[in-house]
Parts: C-alpha cells; sequence; structure tokens
C-alpha cells in the first residue's frame, strides 16, 4: 500500500500514471463505474470507466476554458444549457456571471453528481446556486425536444464512447443549432490532437459540427492530467466570431476571477500549432 499506482493507458504504448493515497469511493452506477482516488500530487480526482475525467489541481484548467471564451464573447448570454458536466465545475463557473438567469444542465447518471457532492466539493459547489436546475437524463433526447431558446450550449462529454456516444454525432449537433438563438454559441469539449486515435475523434467532431454550424473554430489549452496535456475545445456559432466579436473590455470590467483564463490568453488559443490546422483543413 506504500506504493499505490492509478494507471491510465493514452495509447497501447503510454501511459499515465499518479501515485495514490488511497482509494475513497467506488460504485457501478447503471451506466458506468465511478471512483474517487486520492493523490498527494493532484489532489482527489475522479475517473469513469477507469478513464480520468478531473482532478483538484487542474480541473480549473478544463472549466475556465469550456466556459470563459464564450462569455467573454457574448457577456449578455441569459440561458444556458450544459449537457453532460456531472461534476460541478461548469456550474460553478457560469454562476460567477449575475446576468446569467437559467443554468439547465443534463446528466445521463445522477450518482455522478451525487458523488462529486461528497468527495469534490470544490468543483460541485456549482450546484447550490438556484439558477441551475439539474436534469437526471439523455442529453441528446433533452436538446431534441426542448422548446427552450438558449444563448449558450455547453457540451461536457466523456469521451466518444460508452455513454457519451451520441454527444458527437451530427444529429446532436443539429439538434443543438437549432436550440440556439440567433447570436448562440456552442462549446464542446474537442479531444486532443496529438494522439492517432484521440486526433481520429477531433477530426470527426470537427467535420461533423461544420457540416452544420456556419462558423466552426477550435481553441486549446493546456491541460497536464489529460493524454498529451495538449486539449481542444471547439466553438461553433450561427453569426459570432469568437475573435472579431470578442468583448474584453466589458469581461474585465465585470472582473470575474480566474486562475487561467484571460482576454490575452483567449486570441492566443484560438492560433493553433499548425499540425493541428493541417489536421482540421483535412476535414
Amino acid at each position: 500500500m506504500d506504493d499505490l499506482w492509478y494507471s491510465e493507458y493514452h495509447t497501447p504504448n503510454v501511459r499515465f500514471s499518479i501515485k495514490v493515497a488511497r482509494q475513497l469511493h467506488n460504485e457501478k452506477s447503471n451506466y458506468q463505474e465511478i471512483s474517487i482516488f486520492e493523490s498527494p500530487e493532484f489532489g482527489r480526482f475522479l475517473t469513469l470507466d477507469g478513464i480520468m475525467m478531473m482532478t483538484e489541481r487542474d480541473e480549473f484548467i478544463y472549466h475556465e476554458m469550456i466556459t470563459h471564451p464564450a462569455m467573454a464573447v457574448n457577456p449578455d448570454i441569459k440561458r444556458v444549457l450544459v449537457i453532460g458536466a456531472g461534476d460541478g465545475g461548469v456550474a460553478r463557473e457560469l454562476t460567477k456571471y449575475p446576468g446569467i438567469e437559467c443554468i439547465d444542465i443534463v446528466e445521463i447518471d445522477e450518482r455522478v453528481v451525487r458523488v462529486c457532492q461528497q468527495y469534490l466539493p470544490q468543483t460541485a459547489c456549482g450546484f447550490d446556486d438556484p439558477r441551475v436546475h439539474l436534469h437526471f437524463q439523455d442529453g441528446l433526447k433533452f436538446v431534441r425536444h426542448t422548446d427552450a431558446a438558449y444563448d449558450l450550449i455547453i457540451v461536457d462529454s466523456t469521451d466518444p464512447f460508452g455513454p457519451g456516444e451520441v454527444l458527437f454525432t451530427k444529429e446532436f449537433y443539429g439538434s443543438c443549432f437549432s436550440a440556439l438563438t440567433e447570436q448562440g454559441i456552442l462549446i464542446n469539449q474537442h479531444e486532443s490532437p496529438f494522439y492517432e486515435d484521440d486526433a481520429k475523434a477531433m477530426k470527426a467532431a470537427h467535420r461533423r459540427i461544420s457540416q452544420v454550424f456556419p462558423g466552426s473554430f477550435v481553441y486549446q489549452a493546456h491541460i497536464p492530467t489529460y493524454p498529451s496535456g495538449h486539449w481542444l475545445f471547439g466553438f461553433a456559432t450561427k453569426t459570432l466570431h469568437p475573435m472579431r466579436d470578442l468583448q474584453a473590455q466589458r469581461w474585465n470590467e465585470a472582473k470575474i476571477r480566474t486562475r487561467y483564463y484571460n482576454t490575452d490568453l483567449h486570441s492566443g488559443a484560438f492560433c493553433l500549432p499548425t499540425y493541428v490546422k493541417e489536421m482540421l483543413q483535412d476535414e
């Protein structure tokens, strides 16, 4: 027990390992295996079906970058739909904005929310805000049948297999398009461009989104515990442009507290490496 490690294969030839102090929780829900570990370096972390979803130490990077770029482009966002995000981190970042009136969070597995509320309160605190409404159901079905018009949809999904697979389909992106207002924005986690299988998923997602949205952009962040550390996000719109329409002054005047995101970084995040540009152009 003095040398216990959690290991995750990023490819058949690459393994990422974290030393573990103890396992705090493990259960099989109706959808997946949910585990919480505690580590000396990254604090507590959540895994679903053996895949690391977040750690206490670096989750702020992911949650800030999936949330704030859209809010800086359209600070007038009022209604938000979040698909997935059972750990509460996206809700925590969204509730920093007093102008947001409603946050609907659709998570298929209620047990993820309850486990995170118990073991990861610094992240799951986002669920406590009265503007947050939890819906425990299938994200594709929810967005397909909703009558609401959203200014922002954030797809904080797991990887494109298992419960999260339907959230990477053209049908799903088409339903998101229909549920957005004219100035609406769709943000999704876009996988990594570095390893071959991740890059295939990234390119497929980008191709499907580009077939639906007039504006389809990609931006990046460095997240240490994610495969390769180089992670992408999609930014899709009907009318807005993530650079041209950036409201940097308004966002800075709002004094939203962040540790990673800022409006200078916003501009740089959309400046992609050549190999990523070439992958996206191939699509």
